[in-house]
């Protein structure tokens, strides 16, 4: 745990040639948070920001996947926490939101490592206590939420990482046993906007259609005019 950081993936980054095994790192106080796409994670103080580092041996393709992973821990241990599971659900490709609105976000990244050996980081933050500024956002984020504001829950981040580590230790346990399919069924069972309208914008096109499902690695499908299309990474919008 460390008071201040600039940000829990950038520390594990530096560490992650002095661990041997999986490790969690929690800031209290996290001062350049990352977003995907290079964006910036607004984080007040007493929100959630925790990396975690993985060393496992599975091909990219398989690595990546745990994004799923960690969404469907992240979404079990809001409801272990507040018993609402009718108010959390899963935004492809990786945020939590509550009540339709952005709660929680997740970045995935990969840490080289000496002798052509890598860690995974799989970072994590959650809007537990304070809601970021729209000012903080990038032009046409979800608005966002915090836990405390919706729920009336109060948790520190400490308290939200027994929660979070117990949960994720179960799916990366599943996954590592099962594959990926038993994962992709609970993500669906709890994404958001299934069989609804939705656009994918990503920097080469725009695609709009009905949220059909997520496929074997992860891609989102969409029915459109045009057939099915697998789009393997952008942003959604409803």
């Amino acid at each position: 745990m460390l008071a201040t950081v600039d940000s829990t993936n950038a520390e594990a980054t530096r560490i992650a040639g002095s661990l041997s095994s999986p490790t969690w790192i929690l800031g209290l106080n996290q001062t350049d948070g990352r977003g995907r796409g290079g964006r910036q994670w607004a984080d007040p103080t007493g929100n959630f920001a925790a990396t975690l580092v993985l060393f496992p041996d599975d091909p990219l393709q398989t690595r990546v996947l745990r994004s799923f992973v960690a969404a469907v821990a992240l979404f079990d241990a809001l409801v272990a926490l507040t018993g609402r599971a009718e108010a959390f659900s899963l935004k492809w490709p990786n945020d939590v939101l509550l009540n339709g609105a952005k709660l929680a976000g997740i970045l995935l990244e990969t840490i080289p490592l000496s002798a052509g050996r890598s860690a995974l980081a799989i970072g994590v933050g959650v809007n537990l206590v304070e809601t970021p500024s729209l000012s903080q956002l990038a032009s046409g984020s979800m608005p966002p939420v915090s836990l405390k504001g919706v729920t009336g829950t109060t948790v520190i981040a400490e308290e939200f990482l027994e929660f979070l580590a117990a949960s994720y230790a179960a799916c990366e346990e599943q996954f590592a046993t099962f594959g990926f399919e038993p994962i992709r069924r609970a993500w669906l069972a709890r994404a958001a906007r299934l069989g609804e309208s939705m656009t994918a914008r990503s920097a080469q096109s725009e695609i709009s259609g009905i949220f059909d499902t997520i496929d074997e690695t992860g891609h989102l499908i969409l029915n459109t005019a045009h057939g099915k299309k697998a789009i393997a990474a952008a942003d959604v919008f409803f």
